[in-house]
């Protein structure tokens, strides 16, 4: 596919943007840990290289009751808020321009999203997302804040950013602002429309005024706000037109809330499910705006541009996935882009854990000068054993380091739990992992033996054996489960058809939920469509046409078809879903809802036979006529072979699940292999 419209020019009068794709701003952590800003350099720098045309930085606090908790020193790269600051942005921005490439600071208060004490707002309304009541901001407050805004565009002027990103959506704090659900006030800067934008409109004007004509001004607008109270479409196309008439040189999209019970980014998500919102804002105003949310390939981006759905296309966490995402669409090397798969184990969950972000598939992110590529020192022939995530990703990174390097897989096909993990409804995307790694593969030289079992005849021989051999499902000792009803989740997974009507699912964390959801569908790896999708969490279709619409997007309508099974969700402990994501979990709750799944905890487990699953709850014995019962019980090292080949003197490594079995963990047996190939290179 030609990408011409993804690597066409953006002339804005005064600077020009080399493509039509932003690296959207993402919070990574280091903003407040990084002392000496050499990590957020290296890390800018990467993405500068591998040819993205604007970059927005991590939002940036105007002021200290702005930033989001986490303790950040004076002078450090999370707030602007004093001279003190400039030298440490300047870095970065100097790495990033050394590619021609150009550089936003993106302009971010929590307000009542802070998780700090001391959080202000507009109105002393507390956010579900945080555990403190804000202070209302007096008048004084509001205009120190404008000030601090302006303070803020003008130190980023000096430090050589090529313009600014004013966050006004999310539900930060310019959202609570405009719209009535947090703004409470019944003075100049409350109350009707024209004063709930006051706040916002003399930001962008007073930044305009400050820096001049030749500095970008990027908008963030809601654009739907999904929560209750929220702006209509009239508010928001308003508000648009208002900016552009402020100055603002570009409109980017904001979608949803953090508070919002609707999904906006996570693979729940079908892919660009949002661009509709931006299509229908194009045709209010004249400046460029900007496409963004689940958009992780360069044949979506083309087609977004090319069906005039927005000027620019903005991802965040795909440019976590693989810095050089831009420079391989270019030279048609589309297969070999490492696709962001929408998980938020590591990015967003490690954000809001006050965690250093990085990304599930790329475990370099935002670790640039920790795991630096490394060549090899002296070659090895290693073996590896298993083409699980853990496996594929040693294999790689030792074949690219130079050594020589034999993968070994029983099965006919690599991907190991990945194989499972893509057959879970909203986890198709782990397809697109598979076919990188099978590329890094066959461009690293490492010879596959796929079919072939390793034991202890195959892997004599080799400097170096590594077994990620993965795990085994573990299978509690209670009468009746070893009848064929009874099946572990890799079974029901691989062989849904065999899952009949009524099922219990022994094991509440995150493989219970997935076998759950996939279980619920009439037609697992069917999909879901974006008409679906709107009609399951009660989005309005008609938002932005012109029709009667409600309030922030919302439909008060949710749609969706019947479960296919009748399932029980049990649990020993009364904590349901511990290992599910700290951003996702709800959704998979919410999931569990719409799908009528009976959640028991307290449970314990007494026979299974042909009358069903016998459970003891609260000292009371209750038959739960099932059909099967699938186990979700946790799982066991594959880890025998080891002990065998030590015995024999070879030298051996374990790696991911093979070396301690959790809660199935791709992002742990990534980075278990990273780091080992990294460290026989060393």
């Amino acid at each position: 596919m030609k990408l011409e419209k993804m690597f066409s020019p953006l002339d804005l009068g005064f600077i020009s943007l080399k493509n039509r794709v932003i690296m959207g701003s993402m919070h990574t952590g280091l903003e407040e840990t990084d002392p000496d800003g050499k990590r957020l350099a290296a890390f800018y720098e990467a993405r500068a290289r591998g040819g993205v045309g604007l970059i927005v930085s991590g939002g940036i606090a105007p002021n200290e009751e702005g930033g989001t908790g986490m303790p950040a020193r004076r002078g450090s790269f999370a707030r602007l808020d004093s001279d003190d600051s400039i030298a440490i942005h300047r870095k970065v921005v100097d790495q990033v321009h050394n590619h021609d490439c150009r550089m936003l600071l993106q302009i971010l208060h929590t307000g009542r999203y802070s998780f700090a004490p001391n959080l202000v707002a507009p109105s002393p309304v507390k956010a579900p997302i945080s555990p403190h009541v804000p202070r209302q901001m007096n008048h004084e407050d509001i205009e120190r804040t404008i000030r601090d805004f302006v303070a803020c565009a003008r130190r980023a002027q000096t430090a050589g950013y090529d313009g600014v990103e004013i966050m006004g959506s999310e539900g930060y704090l310019i959202n609570q602002f405009i719209a009535s659900r947090t703004n409470r006030r019944n003075d100049q800067w409350g109350g009707s429309f024209e004063n709930r934008i006051r706040f916002p409109l003399r930001i962008v004007e007073d930044i305009r005024k400050e820096t001049g004509k030749n500095f970008i001004i990027m908008y963030r607008l809601s654009m739907i706000d999904l929560v209750e109270g929220g702006s209509s479409w009239e508010e928001v196309t308003a508000l648009g037109k208002a900016m552009e008439a402020a100055g603002a040189t570009m409109i980017n999209t904001g979608i949803g809330w953090h508070e919002a019970r609707v999904p906006t980014i996570a693979q729940a998500v079908p892919r660009a499910a949002w661009t509709w919102v931006t299509r229908e804002m194009k045709k209010h105003v004249a400046i460029p705006v900007v496409a963004c949310n689940r958009i992780n390939t360069p044949e979506k981006i083309e087609e977004i541009l090319e069906n005039g759905d927005a000027d620019l296309v903005s991802m965040a966490r795909p440019f976590l996935a693989d810095e050089n995402f831009m420079a391989k669409a270019k030279t048609g090397n589309e297969k070999a882009i490492n696709t962001c798969i929408a998980c938020n184990q590591a990015c967003l969950d490690h954000v809001f854990a006050m965690k250093t972000c990085s990304c599930l598939v790329n475990p370099r992110a935002c670790h640039e000068t920790i795991y630096p590529g490394i060549a090899a020192k002296v070659r090895l022939d290693i073996a590896v054993a298993g083409a699980g995530p853990a496996g594929l990703s040693f294999a790689c990174e030792a074949a690219e380091s130079g050594h020589r390097v034999t993968l070994f897989e029983t099965s006919e096909q690599i991907g190991g739990q990945l194989r499972l993990a893509r057959k879970i409804p909203g986890k198709d995307e782990f397809n697109e992992t598979i076919r990188y790694f099978s590329d890094r593969l066959q461009k690293g030289g490492v010879d596959v033996r796929l079919g072939t079992e390793a034991d202890i005849k195959t892997l004599q021989g080799f400097d170096e054996v590594v077994l990620a051999s993965g795990v085994v499902p573990r299978k509690p000792q209670i009468t009746g489960f070893d009848s064929p009803k009874v099946l572990s989740y890799a079974e029901a997974i691989n062989n849904v058809e065999r899952v009949g009507g009524r099922v219990a699912i022994i094991g509440a964390g995150g493989i219970g939920f997935d076998v759950a959801e996939l279980l619920l569908q009439k037609r697992p790896g069917s999909g879901q469509s974006l008409e679906e999708f709107c009609r399951k969490w009660g989005i309005d279709a008609a938002w932005g046409s012109g029709k009667k619409e409600q309030n922030s997007g919302l439909s008060h309508r949710t749609e969706h078809s019947p479960p296919a099974r009748k399932i029980f969700l049990l649990q020993r402990s009364m904590k349901f879903g511990r290992s599910l994501g700290q951003t996702t979990g709800w959704i998979h709750r919410a999931e569990m809802a719409l799908g009528g799944v009976r959640m028991l905890g307290g449970v314990s487990y007494k026979k299974f036979d042909r009358n069903g699953l016998l459970i003891e709850m609260e000292g009371k014995e209750k038959l739960l006529e099932v059909d099967n019962v699938i186990v979700c019980a946790g799982q066991e090292e594959n880890d025998a072979l080891g002990a065998e080949l030590e015995k024999a003197g070879t030298r051996v490594h374990l790696i991911g699940g093979a070396r301690k079995a959790l809660e199935l963990d791709a992002k742990q047996a990534i980075l278990d292999g990273m780091i080992l190939a990294q460290k026989m290179s060393a």
